[in-house]
């Protein structure tokens, strides 16, 4: 597992691409038949994926940053598989997993085992997890039970539907909410007007883009931006101070994932398209 320290505002801004990237991109998800894993200082964040192909792959407790026996000891996990159809076993219990399905894996779950039906087009199964302080029962939510927020227009160019699978009004969970959301054809902005969450971090990771499509993903405060180019499948983490936005190359799709103070979808501090610099 690799560990990642975040600067603070000032030490941010002296920081070069290369540093920025270290820090904030993660580049090495959807391995096959591995499970890479991102621990942040960022609310204590951990990002990961699993690919299995032929074989079962069972998430693990890292004891040197978790100091847990399993890895759900004292966290809850929020998964999406974006790849083909596969399933999740949890202490026994199997759920089958479809495309753009999720599921909600609370505390207390000792035995976390992902599995592909079809060994050459496997399962990709994006996770997120965060530190847990009561046990809430594992759910499954499939795509069509997840809430879709159709927003933005042609005109502005973020024509999007936000579907969105852990959140309190869906299920109970300690901290972590979790969604996906899909541009339409000939859409490339995210986030925009952007905001920050002073009560909570965010992760995005990047999908359904091309070899040679990228996304640049705006990160920092409003008045002092950098950014980072994003390739497919992706992720990068966003601390409470700094925006986090995108523009495209083309339309793509994107997981995001937050955890901290406070679970509501919409709080956001917002940010004057005027303020941006």
């Amino acid at each position: 597992m690799e560990v990642r320290y975040s600067p603070d505002p000032n030490g941010f801004k002296k920081m070069t691409t290369d540093e920025l990237r270290k820090s904030f991109l993660i580049e090495n998800l959807f391995q096959v038949n591995q499970i890479p894993m991102v621990y942040s200082d960022i609310d204590r964040s951990i990002t990961g994926s699993a690919v299995p192909s032929g074989q079962s792959l069972k998430l693990t407790a890292s004891k040197k940053e978790m100091a847990a026996e399993y890895f759900c000891e004292r966290r809850e996990i929020g998964v999406i598989n974006i790849g083909s159809k596969g399933k999740i076993i949890l202490d026994g219990k199997e759920y089958e997993m479809n495309n753009k399905d999720a599921l909600y894996i609370g505390r207390g779950t000792k035995e976390v085992i992902f599995e592909s039906d079809n060994e050459s087009n496997p399962a990709q199964f994006y996770f997120v997890s965060y530190p847990a302080h009561k046990e809430y029962p594992s759910k499954h939510i499939k795509y069509d039970d997840a809430i879709h927020r159709h927003l933005g227009s042609v005109e502005t160019s973020n024509k999007r539907t936000i579907h969105q699978y852990i959140l309190p009004e869906i299920l109970p969970t300690c901290q972590i909410a979790m969604g996906l959301t899909e541009l339409e054809d000939g859409s490339v902005w995210n986030t925009m007007p952007a905001h920050t969450h002073q009560r909570r971090s965010e992760v995005y990771m990047y999908f359904n883009l091309k070899p040679d499509a990228f996304v640049v993903h705006l990160i920092g405060e409003p008045t002092e931006t950098r950014h980072l180019i994003i390739r497919d499948r992706q992720a990068v983490l966003s601390t409470s101070w700094s925006l986090h936005s995108g523009c495209g190359t083309q339309s793509y799709s994107f997981i995001w994932a937050m955890g901290g103070e406070n679970q509501v979808f919409d709080d956001m501090d917002w940010i004057a398209m005027t303020d941006l610099r």
